[in-house]
């Protein structure tokens, strides 16, 4: 039978070594390792408490465990690091840990949310301690909305919101896979007893069909809405701008119009750093799509937008590149030495946008406290050492440029939006001024006829030079490439396949 080691002798240690002794199949719990003085030298329900952890690395390595389980949701990446290290040199085989405090809802975690230990853990600030069983009180008996739930933040605030009492929770998203997956974890999270009995209903659609927005809207009759579905790549929506602004902006208008039709009481819509002051498409979608959406608020309804930057290990970001390149044995490629971004974990995230989502007032615009901002080249060499390599030696690390739509560093918000403190210490609020004077839809009706066919002028549709240089009329920091593809259209009397796509 698997030894396991449970890290952290407290009521979480406490509570995952209880269900280890109910489901026996999984391994039998030989001794808790901690550090605390007055715990070390007893026994909880017979089981050892063994420690320091450091002092006891070398007993482990005569009677190495299969298993070791890190229990400690409140340590910091300091400390969870000297563990890991401590556990890895005891010969461990497998390392997992249980949630973050700021995912743990009601204060229990549960064996089947531990996961495998990750270099994301060691990464970022300390844990923030929320308490969203309290926070999530808006959604409790309601019927909630997630878009983009089969991704790496949709998918992770469904997890949380199983915990805050939704009477029916729709996961909506256009790829049928990634939903499939969140419903079945979803549901055999519920039947491991996390959070409460939501129905789960998954919801296969595109926010593209605007018919389909004001039925599903209307069908569904949901009372909140958390909008996180877009496309996000930069250097791919670089090179896609029109499909770019057709999901983000027309899905997103579709999306709030339906809402508002369907009378949704509460709307939540997620985005980005790369919305201020952009420069490439992404950022120029987000940033109209937060227009659309606070918009709609100050009109009785608490339509709201929360912006953050870089979410560390989502899926496409920079995390799963790096990994992907260090395990093929490198080179780590970096943009550029200087480059920095803002970093947050996932659940971080998520819980901060839930609560944000309780808290916040109609028509505002909110920002999450970010940090400091990492440099891209620290992060990379983290990363080569904590997979067991040398940077720069073992693993080479080398400098590919900056790519159109990308900036050495982005800013949280602009120079007319002013940061107040709200109750929540990583909660700011922005005193926000609507922007385009008045003209935002004037402007997207100028975008209509190049995302969708009007036969009464079909030169433009799917014109990507068009789409840039209408935006960059409304958004001068928008950057227009000197040489374009279809500026050499007519001359060269060939097809353009990449203008739009």
């Amino acid at each position: 039978m698997k030894r396991i080691y449970i890290i952290g002798a407290g009521f979480t240690g406490q509570t995952i070594a209880h269900e280890l002794k109910i489901k026996r199949i999984f391994g039998k719990v030989v001794a808790f390792l901690d550090d605390d003085a007055d715990k070390i030298g007893r026994k909880i329900d017979s089981i050892p408490i063994l420690g320091p952890i450091e002092a006891v690395a070398e007993l482990l390595k005569k009677t190495p465990a299969d298993e070791a389980i890190i229990a400690i949701p409140g340590g910091t990446p300091e400390q969870l690091k000297r563990i890991y290290t401590v556990l890895k040199k005891a010969g461990f085989v497998t390392i997992r840990i249980v949630p973050s405090i700021s995912q743990i809802l009601g204060g229990e975690a549960h064996l089947i949310q531990a996961r495998e230990i990750n270099v994301d853990d060691f990464l970022t600030r300390k844990p923030i301690a929320i308490n969203l069983k309290e926070s999530l009180g808006y959604v409790k008996g309601k019927r909630v909305l997630v878009t983009g739930a089969g991704g790496s933040i949709g998918s992770d605030l469904c997890r949380q919101l199983l915990s805050g009492g939704a009477m029916r929770l729709y996961i909506l998203g256009h790829g049928e896979n990634s939903i499939y997956e969140i419903e079945k974890e979803l549901k055999i999270l519920q039947e491991e007893g996390v959070g409460e009995k939501a129905t789960i209903v998954p919801v296969i659609g595109d926010m593209q069909d605007r018919d389909f927005m004001f039925y599903i809207l209307g069908r569904l009759q949901a009372e909140v809405v958390l909008h996180t579905a877009a496309h996000k790549h930069v250097p791919l929506l670089e090179n896609n701008p029109v499909e770019a602004i057709k999901n983000n902006v027309f899905g997103t208008k579709n999306l709030v119009d339906a809402s508002v039709a369907s009378n949704v009481k509460r709307f939540v819509m997620l985005s980005t750093d790369k919305a201020v002051e952009p420069n490439g498409i992404y950022g120029a979608s987000k940033y109209l799509a937060e227009e659309i959406v606070l918009h709609e608020g100050g009109y009785g309804r608490n339509y709201m937008v929360v912006r953050f930057g870089n979410v560390l290990g989502s899926r496409g970001s920079i995390v799963p590149l790096f990994k992907s390149q260090i395990f093929k044995g490198g080179p780590v490629t970096v943009t550029h030495p200087d480059v920095k971004r803002f970093f947050m974990t996932i659940p971080e995230a998520a819980s901060l946008v839930l609560h944000a989502g309780g808290v916040g007032e109609d028509g505002m615009l909110y920002l999450l406290d970010m940090g400091e901002p990492m440099r891209i080249q620290d992060l990379a060499e983290q990363m080569i050492s904590f997979y067991g390599y040398e940077p720069g030696k073992e693993i080479e690390i080398v400098y590919t440029g900056l790519r159109p739509g990308e900036k050495l560093s982005e800013k949280l918000w602009e120079n007319t939006e002013i940061p107040v403190q709200t109750e929540h210490p990583k909660l700011l609020k922005l005193e926000h001024q609507k922007f385009f004077n008045g003209n935002l839809y004037g402007l997207i009706e100028k975008l209509r006829p190049i995302c969708f066919l009007d036969r009464s002028q079909p030169s433009v549709y799917r014109s990507s030079d068009t789409l840039r240089r209408i935006l960059q009329q409304y958004i001068p920091t928008l950057t227009v490439p000197d040489t374009h593809l279809e500026q050499s259209r007519e001359s060269r009397r060939e097809p353009v396949l990449s203008i739009g796509t």
